[in-house]
């Protein structure tokens, strides 16, 4: 089936968040994360603070969505590339760590201003939430049952935020930073190695 392109209001919407992103990365890079204010992003973006609020919650949200952006989509689109008789744990994990950890130049400087700054940490971690309505989807299409599918997919989002929180748990702070400690595909591959067995066992008994 083929998805119909968005209607120009969709489109309108988009671009509106995708401006937001920007003005409020580029902000924060400029200025420093805690001296953003939504007003200034809003205004940078070209829209009022009452718009702003439609899309984003926080200055805090705004930040962390232009690094998160599609991020839950990509993973959930990469396991349903996979070959049918690909192990579905492993399509799982792979689609997690390759989206998480390979990033370009520009990615990489963002994603070391989100987690080396307490204020942007936790809303950071909340984007693990964002994978689980489009991994649900696609596992519910692979296994024919949506409820299991479901549970699968929200255990992989607990164990990304695990995986991420340890990854941003250093021995000390200094100055209000947080440095990332070891290896993060490392961190994510272990805390997603418990959820093979079940992802087997549903995989060996898929619902017609």
């Amino acid at each position: 089936m083929t998805t119909p392109p968005p209607g120009l209001r969709e489109r309108k919407k988009q671009a509106t968040r995708e401006a937001l992103r920007e003005a409020a990365l580029r902000l924060a890079v400029e200025h420093g994360p805690d001296r953003v204010r939504v007003e200034d992003i809003a205004e940078a973006a070209g829209v009022s603070p009452r718009t702003y609020n439609n899309y984003f919650a926080s200055r805090e949200q705004a930040i962390v969505s232009a690094v998160a952006a599609d991020r839950e989509a990509r993973i959930a689109a990469s396991v349903a590339a996979r070959p049918a008789g690909t192990r579905l744990a492993d399509a799982v994990t792979d689609a997690v760590v390759e989206q998480y950890t390979n990033l370009g130049e520009q990615e990489q400087r963002t994603l070391l201003l989100l987690t080396t700054r307490t204020t942007l940490r936790g809303a950071f971690l909340e984007t693990t939430a964002g994978i689980e309505p489009p991994l649900t989807a696609v596992l519910a299409e692979r296994l024919g049952d949506p409820r299991t599918a479901r549970v699968l997919a929200a255990c992989v989002a607990a164990a990304v935020r695990i995986a991420l929180e340890d990854w941003l748990r250093p021995p000390t702070t200094a100055g209000g930073l947080l440095i990332p400690t070891g290896s993060l595909p490392d961190r994510l591959r272990s805390a997603l190695a418990p959820l093979a067995p079940a992802f087997d066992a549903a995989g060996q008994h898929p619902r017609p």
